[in-house]
């Protein structure tokens, strides 16, 4: 069985000293939280902080993103060798950079290897949108993005696949356990099973969606379901830590 993963996605928020606090408070209580894998991904300005906020305990840092070139004129952006020492893993494909920022499955695609190839650890997102959804089209859009983001990859050793329905994104509408499992453990892992065959069966799949304390610990009951991919939820130490707590009870 994958391992279980709770990642939290602080996306714009925080200063770097409230980033080290939240991190510190999180990390004071991850023991008590269980057998799952904590990681916490600041905005860029924070990760230094964060990750000596955390040194010496098991809760791993992310970046929210990068570029997939090693070095250039592309103001604004960071590319994998610069996050290496910083973090391990990093989010690839999050709905708001594809919708807000116009990142496509080619790129997508150019981070995932870049990042395999810089050592860091790729938490791949996937998700439909409430039209794609309403047309019967879920499956084929998820399953597609699955493919064309892995393409020329056959590592999965360090991948994470996120589904996170971009209509239960920040909404507070979360889809249900079932919903999220049909998608999961038919259009996600079908797909990885379709391109890495056995080795499909350790990748962890993560929840994302309005994932909370209260409705964690039934979307991991689901078998498909190994963690999330916490927003909201993730700036409160307290209401992080149950997160994985409840998802780690789910699993045991």
């Amino acid at each position: 069985m994958p391992a279980s993963v709770v990642a939290g996605n602080w996306k714009m928020n925080t200063t770097v000293s409230e980033a080290a606090a939240l991190a510190a408070g999180i990390r004071d209580g991850a023991a008590a939280a269980g057998n799952v894998e904590l990681v916490l991904c600041p905005p860029f300005v924070s990760l230094a902080a964060v990750r000596d906020a955390v040194k010496g305990s098991a809760v791993k840092v992310g970046a929210q993103n990068m570029h997939f070139q090693e070095s250039g004129a592309f103001t604004g952006e960071v590319s994998p060798g610069m996050l290496k020492g910083l973090c391990d893993y990093v989010i690839i494909g999050h709905s708001e950079r594809r919708q807000m920022f116009g990142e496509t499955d080619e790129s997508v695609n150019n981070k995932v290897k870049a990042a395999q190839a810089a050592g860091l650890k790729p938490i791949l997102c996937v998700g439909e949108s409430l039209e794609q959804r309403e047309q019967g089209k879920a499956s084929d859009v998820i399953s597609g993005q699955i493919r064309a983001g892995l393409q020329g990859v056959s590592d999965a050793s360090d991948l994470i696949v996120a589904y996170e329905p971009i209509w239960a994104i920040g909404t507070g509408q979360a889809a249900t356990p079932e919903i999220a499992a049909e998608i999961m453990g038919a259009a996600i892992f079908e797909t990885l099973r379709g391109i890495f065959s056995g080795a499909a069966d350790n990748v962890p799949l993560l929840y994302g969606g309005s994932m909370n304390a209260s409705n964690s610990g039934e979307f991991a009951a689901q078998d498909c379901i190994h963690g999330g991919l916490i927003g909201g939820a993730a700036l409160q130490a307290e209401q992080f830590l149950a997160v994985a707590a409840a998802v780690a009870a789910a699993k045991a």
